[in-house]
């Protein structure tokens, strides 16, 4: 079982930057493949970016070049770190764990988090 914790999340102006941690209970979180997804009420959760135990890392087409993930195992750890904000990245975003290789598909992780608000303004 694994327990997630999201937090970072504000109200920042367009342009600026956030860093959104993720704090991970459970012994095997090293061989998870780690990922945050964004929601904006009444749509559809959306793939964000994922890094697998090996440090592979995916991101979606929209953050490409702004957002980077990265983890540290030793603190059971993720972090998201979001730079050249824009007013669209306003969203719940969620951290989420699975067992296996990275997916871009919300139905494929097993364990979230409660969500952070993130919020930019124009």
């Amino acid at each position: 079982q694994v327990q997630l914790v999201e937090s970072g999340g504000g109200l920042v102006q367009a342009g600026g930057s956030l860093r959104l941690s993720c704090a991970a209970s459970g012994r095997t979180f090293s061989s998870y493949t780690m990922a945050w997804f964004r929601q904006v009420a009444g749509k559809e959760r959306e793939f964000v970016a994922a890094i697998q135990w090996g440090y592979e890392t995916r991101y979606a087409h929209f953050v490409e070049g702004r957002f980077s993930i990265s983890r540290d195992n030793a603190k059971n750890m993720v972090f998201l770190q979001m730079n050249s904000l824009i007013p669209e990245d306003t969203a719940v975003y969620f951290c989420a764990s699975r067992p296996y290789m990275i997916t871009m598909t919300a139905d494929d992780y097993d364990y979230w988090g409660q969500g952070t608000q993130v919020t930019v303004s124009s």
